[in-house]
């Protein structure tokens, strides 16, 4: 695994599990968006472990390469999911927040 392909997954674990913690620790600037997207409170603590999860895959993925690809491929589709449900709330200058976070799982994917 070359240095790029380690500090990009790196970043993107950090990313994904900042976001998942701030989920479960109620942060306004992620559940104050939720709660306007009507995202349904329950599923909350879901979203956040899936973050969570994705994100301590991508750090397996360093010992068992196929855990962190696939984890590169949830944390894709939640984001993808992300991006529709701004989309359908029509908080069109918010779409990019999901795209960022959504990026470096996509690099992972490129480099390995």
């Amino acid at each position: 695994m070359s240095t790029t392909a380690v500090v990009v997954t790196a970043v993107a674990a950090f990313m994904a599990g900042f976001s998942g913690v701030a989920v479960f620790v109620r942060a306004a600037f992620v559940v104050e968006p939720l709660a306007a997207y009507g995202v349904p409170r329950a599923w909350w603590n879901g979203l956040g472990a899936a973050k969570l999860a994705g994100a301590v895959g991508l750090l397996v993925g360093f010992f068992v390469p196929v855990i962190g690809i696939l984890a590169a491929l949830g944390l894709i589709l939640y984001f993808a999911g992300a991006v529709i449900t701004v989309l359908r709330a029509r908080a069109y200058g918010h779409v990019a927040f999901p795209l960022v976070y959504m990026a470096p799982a996509a690099a992972v994917l490129v480099l390995a």
